[in-house]
């Protein structure tokens, strides 16, 4: 005990001896090197060392690499408030030079996958005071673990870039910074998983590309490259990973289409590839609520709105025709004209606003100049429909009645108002096409698209819906009716799916093996291990020289420094 207050003492000596030298503290080289020494001492030696280690580091450039080691010992040590105290002192060794910055940075981004709460807390703090005193620097490091960490390091380094860097003050996150950080994700954009291509979009959304034409085209243009467009799926089998990647990037993308960043690439690969009868009856066969096409032709139906002269129109109306005549069959020859029939409305809302929003590029298509007999079809599945359209709204009117304003906002009612906006749109679209010749001049708003000026005060509840659902669930319920008065269940309609919230019986997708898990697949929260040793040590992370190499992409080693 009397030897490790000696040691204390000695070291208190030597930061006086130090802090009283000024401008002659280069002499003092063995006073700094028993601070160093102290780390394998006691644990109040540790916690002095750390401390007085980074307060006296900059005047000595020749013990630089034997002091970082030092607090990098510190760093791993198995007391969890030595541990703490060395991840809040590593900044200070960055405060008056920039020159091991991307080190430290990097040594920080290893220590995310820290399960200590309070740990992890001290780690973001002291990567924000690092990136004061060097954003670029610190970004470096961080983006070389995002490239050759593990998957847990990789999605963590991205959540606090999105979660923390992109919300610093302006002093902070400059021009220079954010040109920097554009850059870096881009360039990583060519190998990431899907859960990372959402943060890295989210990250550029936080960036001037989000506020300017030029930037919304280039962040379509990433989501187009993501979705691989230019490639043939093929014979498709039920989930398979080209209709995910799809549906993902189109949601991506969905924002910053517009009457000037136009979504016809992505209309025409819909038509082109996944509208086919053939591939169509394949896609999310394993579904029971046939969720996946029901995903896939929501952001279908979005994206038609902007869409801009496509090639060869009428053979991409044909497509979207030729898939919705399955959802509006024609009536049976002993239809019972008192009974009002059922259908999948949520699928037929999407291909009839995409046919009424694309058909005008084909006008001529619709009305059959050549073939009589398909036109009398078509009406005669229209007619049936806006039969079993009326019917339900007449109905779904009559369970709302008399509601009070509280009563409404159960799950319940709220699916009911999805449903009468719904079926008023299948109504307001059908009136159109039934027209000889078609028009097209009605304007719909589709039923889960919230209106811009309701967004802001929806924001909160949609975060907490996102934390409970992921997409595909709850705000995909499909709208049907059996035309008994039931609307969920033992349906005999077409197709049939449940109203309501099918998470119960929803199959989430599962990323197959092959091109697409390799390129972009959900992950959660990454997949590798890393992080502590057994029994409760410090983090294990790799020694060296910054951007030596290391584990690579996928390798499940993590990247030196």
């Amino acid at each position: 005990m009397d030897n490790t207050g000696d040691r204390i003492e000695k070291l208190y000596k030597n930061y006086e001896i130090l802090s009283d030298a000024k401008e002659k503290i280069g002499e003092h080289e063995a006073e700094y090197k028993e601070i160093l020494d102290a780390v394998k001492g006691s644990a109040k030696e540790k916690r002095l060392a750390s401390q007085f280690i980074g307060k006296f580091f900059k005047h000595f450039p020749d013990l630089a690499e034997l002091a970082i080691e030092c607090q990098l010992d510190l760093c791993e040590d198995e007391d969890t408030q030595i541990r703490r105290q060395a991840i809040k002192d590593l900044p200070q060794l960055c405060r008056d030079s920039t020159e091991h910055t991307p080190r430290i940075g990097d040594i920080l981004a290893q220590l995310l996958i820290t399960e200590d709460s309070a740990e992890l807390l001290q780690v973001h703090q002291s990567l924000l005071t690092l990136a004061k005193f060097d954003a670029v620097g610190t970004l470096t490091g961080i983006f070389s673990q995002i490239v050759g960490g593990d998957e847990t390091t990789r999605y963590r380094s991205f959540q606090f870039i999105n979660n923390k860097i992109m919300k610093l003050e302006p002093e902070i996150l400059t021009k220079v910074v954010e040109d920097f950080i554009i850059a870096e994700v881009k360039k990583i954009t060519l190998d990431v998983s899907s859960d990372e291509f959402h943060l890295c979009m989210s990250i550029l959304n936080q960036t001037k590309l989000s506020k300017t034409l030029p930037g919304h085209v280039e962040l379509v243009t990433l989501a187009a490259e993501q979705a691989d467009l230019e490639s043939d799926p093929g014979s498709l089998a039920s989930e398979d990973e080209s209709v995910e990647r799809f549906i993902q990037c189109s949601t991506e993308a969905m924002p910053y289409f517009s009457s000037q960043v136009e979504s016809t690439q992505f209309v025409k690969f819909m038509c082109e590839k996944f509208l086919r009868p053939s591939v169509w009856s394949l896609i999310g066969a394993a579904d029971e609520q046939h969720q996946t096409q029901l995903r896939l032709l929501k952001v279908f139906a979005e994206m038609s709105a902007f869409c801009g002269t496509l090639e060869k129109a009428a053979e991409k109306v044909e497509a979207i025709y030729e898939i919705l005549l399955e959802y509006m069959p024609l009536p049976p020859v002993d239809a019972d004209l008192n009974e009002t029939p059922s259908f999948q409305f949520s699928h037929a809302e999407c291909l009839l606003y995409a046919l009424h929003t694309i058909g005008k590029q084909a006008a001529d298509f619709l009305t059959f100049p050549e073939n009589p007999a398909k036109l009398k079809d078509f009406r005669s599945r229209l007619q049936y429909l806006a039969r079993g359209t009326q019917g339900y709204i007449k109905k779904l009117q009559e369970a709302v009645k008399g509601k009070t304003a509280e009563e409404m906002k159960s799950e319940e009612n709220q699916i009911k108002v999805t449903a009468l906006k719904t079926t008023s749109n299948i109504s307001t679209l059908i009136r159109d096409l039934f027209h000889s010749p078609p028009s097209f001049k009605s304007v719909v708003q589709l039923s889960w698209v919230v209106p811009k000026g309701k967004k802001a005060a929806q924001q909160q509840q949609q975060k907490q819906n996102e934390s409970n659902t992921k997409a595909g669930n709850k705000r995909h319920a499909p709208i049907t009716f059996d035309g008994n008065g039931k609307s969920a269940g033992d349906s005999k309609g077409p197709k049939q799916g449940k109203v309501g919230n099918s998470t119960g019986s929803q199959k989430m997708y599962t990323p197959p093996s092959g091109k697409y898990s390799g390129k972009l697949h959900r992950n959660g929260n990454g997949g590798a291990g890393g992080g502590r040793r057994p029994g409760g040590g410090g983090s294990n992370f790799r020694r060296g020289s910054f951007g030596s190499g290391g584990g690579g992409r996928n390798s499940g080693g993590k990247r030196k420094y």
